[in-house]
């Protein structure tokens, strides 16, 4: 892993999951895609598994720090994360519709137990729980996979594999 260029993309990431993404935000709800969450399904799915697990707490660390709450983001992404990882090694998440499937179910999982975490630790969460469990994930997924490819010409990680059969 190439611990310098992930610190980078994480940063810009982060940076643009505050500032940003609110231009490309839908409707009146203000729903908008989950940058930090498609780093996620992507290091998870393209790094090595004992890798995997160092990213996703560190790119949790990350949306806490951009959030409401420290501790929840981290812990819900650290796990799905992880879960993800270990998963890939028994079912190849190669495909542009198996990654978005992941991204929307890893995103909705992450998104009810950072409510929970939040709610147990007394914080006020999120004004409207359907678009963080629903829209947000649906939105991410439709546009994750597109930003896989940039994101592994950055990481120098071969997204897809050239074969001649």
């Amino acid at each position: 892993m190439r611990w310098l260029r992930f610190a980078v993309i994480i940063l810009v990431f982060a940076m643009l999951q505050t500032g940003l993404v609110g231009i490309i935000a839908v409707s009146p709800a203000e729903i908008r895609p989950n940058l930090l969450l498609i780093a996620l399904v992507f290091f998870s799915i393209h790094g090595n598994p004992y890798d995997a697990i160092i990213t996703s707490f560190a790119i949790g660390f990350a949306a806490d720090i951009i959030g409401p709450a420290m501790g929840p983001q981290m812990i819900s992404f650290g796990i799905f994360g992880t879960l993800l990882a270990d998963l890939h090694r028994v079912i190849a998440i190669r495909k542009i519709p198996y990654q978005a499937a992941a991204m929307f179910a890893v995103g909705s999982a992450t998104a009810a137990l950072t409510y929970l975490l939040t709610f147990l630790k007394g914080q006020p969460s999120a004004s409207n729980i359907y678009a963080q469990l629903l829209w947000t994930p649906i939105y991410s997924a439709v546009v994750g996979p597109f930003l896989f490819l940039p994101m592994g010409w950055w990481m120098r990680i071969r997204t897809r594999r050239l074969s001649r059969y």
